[in-house]
């Protein structure tokens, strides 16, 4: 059995370095050799021919192909870690109530007043109240959704649409939704930033998109920073082009005002619905008309549901109401001849160890880091984790584990990603590309270490940088799907090496507590060195550098900017990993198109 360090050397070094694991026999087993169709370079998990046998499992839901042999991991809190597990919880608590707070205060939108006169003077449906219509069950998983708070230029809650991925017909679709109450639906720069992640995601995981358009268009005062360049607004057109040419369905339904750029969206669909009396499709409205040429026009004559499904042939299907609206919707998607995933329950085991106990697992900072097994305890099934390297490089955590019947490659920060831990990782990363299994990234970067005092330091910091160059190298190679969890912090290059934003992972969450920064504010200092003789008298300078570091490092920060998918309760992490699983897993199940060309409306 483990014993606790002594006293002078737990209170110098972080807390999930002391722990000493019990080493344990288990019983092996040779696991039977079975086929596996594994995908060619770039194409995902589509599938291909049949390979040589392999000696692993496959990702089948049969449940001989899921082993109950895994080793089992020690989830419980020793007592010497305690008070470390009650800290944490205390400011889990604190920031899961700021969280709260922010996330009631988005889902009322532009606020009552706004929606009152969404519903009742313009007479149509709240966003959500659209969502609750088109999807099966109502339920879906939401993106991003503090995108705009706090932003430059204002708060705009949800960055004025709802994205995220629910299933239409049992099929899994990324939706786009305007949400006209928040500043009457006008376009801000967060807005199409938002927009474009999710056709990304659409595009990654070839996923339909469905597009509920209610747009006063661009908000010109900002058009610098969302009209000309490559990744502004544009795009946006662009990329229904391109998904269409991939054979990824797109329809929309116009139940609002599509205004200037924005009435590009419904007429690049291949399918669209516009509703009587409320949807409106022109590129300028009837006061530039009146402007341009002196004509009173009204909306409807100028362009409204009947115009453009009787005339001009920019809609395909005229919806009376709403609720026929998103019910032809409904029906168009039935004919784009995707197949459901099945609907087959995978057997699994729930973790021996409460979800509610990662409150406490969430770390404060660096200092009050408990060993990632006890995290990882709490999230695989039957708590059973087949390591790899177990005694290499233990300041990485990797190896085999099963979330709801998925079987997934986990690595996971355990410490400051030494050279040896790097080596490790790239090789495992590696496993997981060859046998098409994907991978989840449990991201807990250690601040960044001070420079080189010696010659021998200085070797081993080359050694251990060319080393975690070979592992970003693999993790940005990897064709497999990836999903990043910031557990803790997420400061400087490991972060990129631990499938950050900028190594593009399916899909990227952090929980309340993380920060993410190139440096850690914690350890920045606020007084002048003594050896720096340039930085004398400016003491208030460092002080006020260390308060915006502080600030922009929060994840509420990370998250209004669209550097992530959105904030998750540490208690809900088993169920998003399991829900993006089954999200990704659908490309299996679709045909794919033999075109290479967009659908072009004549």
């Amino acid at each position: 059995m483990w014993s606790p360090a002594p006293l002078e050397y737990r209170e110098k070094t972080p807390i999930h370095l002391l722990q000493r694991e019990y080493q344990g026999h288990f019983p092996a087993r040779l696991f039977q050799r079975e086929y596996r169709e594994l995908p060619l370079p770039g194409q995902g998990w589509r599938r291909t021919q049949p390979l040589p046998p392999r000696r692993f499992l496959s990702n089948q839901p049969k449940s001989r192909r899921h082993p109950k042999t895994f080793p089992v991991l020690d989830g419980r809190v020793p007592a010497v870690y305690r008070y470390v597990f009650e800290e944490n919880l205390r400011n889990s608590e604190a920031v899961i109530k700021r969280y709260s707070e922010l996330l009631e205060r988005v889902k009322k939108g532009g606020g009552e007043n706004a929606i009152l006169r969404h519903t009742q003077r313009n007479k149509k449906l709240f966003v959500r109240e659209r969502l609750r219509l088109l999807l099966d069950d109502g339920d879906f998983l939401e993106l991003s959704p503090l995108a705009g708070l706090d932003m430059p230029y204002g708060d705009v809650p949800a960055a004025g649409c709802l994205t995220g991925i629910g299933k239409i017909c049992g099929i899994w679709c990324v939706f786009i939704a305007s949400d006209a109450t928040v500043k009457g639906g006008t376009i801000y720069p967060i807005g199409v930033k938002k927009q474009l992640r999710a056709q990304e995601i659409a595009m990654e995981n070839r996923l339909l998109s469905v597009h509920l358009v209610d747009s006063g268009g661009a908000f010109l005062p900002l058009q610098s920073e969302l009209f000309p360049d490559k990744l502004h607004g544009g795009r946006i057109f662009y990329n229904e082009a391109i998904m269409s040419a991939m054979g990824i369905p797109q329809v929309a339904v116009v139940c609002g005002s599509c205004v200037a750029g924005g009435a590009y969206v419904p007429t690049m669909a291949e399918e669209s619905v516009i509703i009587d009396k409320i949807g409106t499709l022109f590129l300028a409205g009837p006061p530039l008309v009146k402007a341009a040429t002196g004509e009173d026009v009204s909306p409807e004559d100028l362009g409204g549901a009947r115009l453009h499904s009787q005339v001009s042939g920019c809609a395909d299907h005229f919806a009376p109401s709403e609720e026929e609206a998103y019910e032809c919707i409904r029906n168009v998607v039935s004919t784009l001849n995707c197949e459901p995933v099945p609907e087959e329950d995978r057997e699994h085991d729930n973790p021996l160890y409460s979800s509610e106990e990662l409150l406490g697992l969430a770390p404060l900072d660096y200092g009050c880091t408990l060993p990632v097994k006890l995290i990882l305890s709490r999230l695989v099934d039957g708590s059973r984790f087949q390591e790899f390297k177990a005694n290499y490089g233990t300041t990485l955590v990797t190896g085999f584990g099963h979330v709801k019947g998925f079987l997934v490659g986990i690595v996971a920060s355990n410490g400051e990603l030494a050279h040896d831990a790097a080596l490790k990782g790239s090789h495992f990363v590696q496993l997981c590309g060859q046998r098409g299994i994907p991978i989840l990234f449990l991201q807990n970067t250690a601040p960044q270490p001070a420079g080189p005092a010696s010659i021998s330091q200085a070797e081993a910091h080359s050694n251990r940088l060319k080393a975690q160059a070979s592992m970003m190298a693999a993790v940005a190679c990897a064709a497999v799907p990836k999903i990043t969890i910031i557990i803790g912090g997420c400061f400087g290059s490991e972060s990129y090496i631990m499938c950050g934003r900028s190594f593009s992972p399916n899909f990227l969450f952090l929980w309340p507590n993380a920060r993410i920064a190139l440096v850690d504010s914690r350890h920045f200092p606020t007084v002048p060195q003594a050896w720096d003789s340039d930085c004398a008298g400016e003491e208030p300078e460092l002080k006020q550098l260390k308060a915006k570091l502080e600030e922009e490092s929060s994840a509420f920060y990370s998250s209004s900017r669209l550097w992530d998918d959105g904030i998750i309760l540490p208690q809900d992490t088993r169920k998003v990993i399991s829900q993006c699983l089954k999200i990704m897993e659908q490309q299996k199940f679709q045909a794919v198109s033999p075109c290479s060309y967009p659908i072009i409306r004549m």
